[in-house]
């Protein structure tokens, strides 16, 4: 289970993660540009440090690496996780990092435990082929901008002083409609970069997956460790459950139902000879069994909503609108029918998202906002309160952090001081059965009363 922030992974434009459906597309490509810029000046520094390592690992025979190996490791692990969180950061793309580096006991115990440390031997792999690999991926945007600058804005000042050799591309500047070829053919040659700059960064982060992914065996012993945690999260949680059940019936429907019986009796032995007070007994019956009735649907939705197994998510979303006294607006953009248990996790977690909204915010609005894209179930659910949640100051986000690991789903939240707090939800799920969706209104609010 990771928690993010939120609009990390928003979208998917060919520019970034974060940018995507914010940024004009011109600002996007400079953007871009400029994040290209930063990669082609990091990877020098990515080299030397690369060469400090092996450095280190030179001197090992004579006993000198041993204590320079740990902190020329350290240098590379922090670059290289640099690198992971920009590719995340900008394209959405998640780079499963290694396994830390051994970081306590005498530096010689630790340059050992470096040397057996497979992340350790990917991420120096990395820093030799990082400058010619995703250096080079980044510079073609560099050097198509550069040198179109050159034509569209040097060229015209200064061509009357370069010779009669003044080639520009394929282009003899040696008048004023040849220089102005050149600069059209500048101007081309900058636009183009600066339309394959977000293409260069979504190449860069493919190679930079490719390169600094942890290894297939640790993926695996990671996946191995979740699904432990998560099947004893469940069983946990399947155990409080039934002890809830238990308790509300214990002291709900079955002590209404135990009273019901006893007046039934009492009503029975005064028939003959109160038959007023047998039936004012009896209507006592008809009241307790009414509220034992609503004690137990009332149990059962809280087990599993009636309408979410009929009508959807969508619809049981909208339900959860109505009944909060915020104004709550719904937008439902599904294809169609999820799988159970991913409606389930998503449907208690949105219950529990806005009652912490109505307990904490102090906000008047609630947005949310379901769609299912690329093999995900996305839920996005914001307030116009005070902001400042954090996981850690109660149990509320918790249990959603916990209900959404059992079926891999992530937390995103976003909740600055002053608000407005955003929580995104991901839940990997197939694409949806083919049943439609019960309720085709894209829109509710509790306030309207629509639905």
């Amino acid at each position: 289970m990771t928690e993010r922030r939120a609009g990390m992974a928003a979208g998917r434009d060919g520019t970034t993660g974060t940018d995507a459906g914010a940024v004009p597309p011109a600002r996007a490509q400079l953007r871009a540009l400029a994040r290209c810029q930063r990669l082609s000046l990091y990877s020098f520094a990515v080299s030397a440090v690369g060469a400090l390592v092996v450095g280190a690992l030179t001197l090992l025979p004579i006993g000198a690496g041993r204590p320079l190996l740990p902190g020329a490791a350290g240098a590379l692990r922090r670059l290289s996780d640099r690198y992971r969180s920009w590719t995340e950061l900008w394209t959405g793309t998640r780079i499963s990092p290694p396994e830390p580096l051994p970081a306590a006991g005498p530096r010689s115990r630790r340059a050992v435990g470096i040397l057996g440390d497979h992340g350790f031997w990917r991420d120096l792999r990395w820093s030799w082929l990082e400058p010619w690999t995703g250096g080079m991926l980044v510079a073609v945007p560099l050097a198509l901008v550069a040198y179109g600058l050159l034509g569209a804005v040097v060229q015209p000042f200064v061509w009357p002083w370069l010779g009669p050799d003044n080639w520009y591309a394929f282009v003899l500047v040696d008048s004023t409609a040849s220089m102005l070829a050149a600069a059209v053919l500048g101007l081309l040659f900058t636009g183009a970069g600066l339309r394959l700059a977000p293409a260069a960064l979504e190449l860069h982060a493919r190679w930079s997956l490719r390169a600094l992914a942890a290894p297939y065996t640790t993926e695996l012993e990671r996946r191995i460790e979740h699904l432990t945690d998560t099947r004893a999260e469940v069983l946990d949680a399947r155990a409080d459950e039934l002890r809830r059940i238990e308790r509300d019936l214990h002291d709900g429907a079955q002590a209404r139902l135990v009273a019901v019986g006893m007046a039934l009796d009492e009503a029975t032995r005064m028939l003959d000879t109160d038959p007023g007070g047998a039936r004012e007994l009896l209507r006592e019956v008809r009241a307790g069994s009414a509220r034992a009735l609503q004690d137990l649907r009332d149990l059962v939705h809280g087990i599993h909503p009636p309408i979410l197994t009929d009508r959807g998510l969508g619809d049981a979303v909208r339900s959860l609108a109505l009944d909060s006294f915020l104004d709550v607006h719904v937008t439902a953009e599904l294809p169609g029918r999820l799988p159970a248990p991913v409606e389930t996790a998503a449907y208690f977690a949105v219950a529990e998202l806005l009652a912490n909204a109505a307990k904490h915010s102090g906000g008047r609005e609630v947005t949310v906002r379901l769609a299912h894209a690329d093999g995900r179930l996305r839920v996005v659910v914001a307030d116009d309160g005070h902001g400042g949640a954090r996981p850690d100051r109660g149990t509320g986000l918790r249990g959603v952090v916990r209900r959404l690991s059992t079926v891999d789903g992530t937390l995103a939240l976003d909740s600055p001081p002053g608000g407005p707090t955003t929580v995104t939800l991901e839940i990997p799920c197939e694409l949806p059965c083919e049943i439609p969706c019960a309720s085709s209104s894209p829109k509710t609010s509790s306030s309207s009363g629509t639905a």
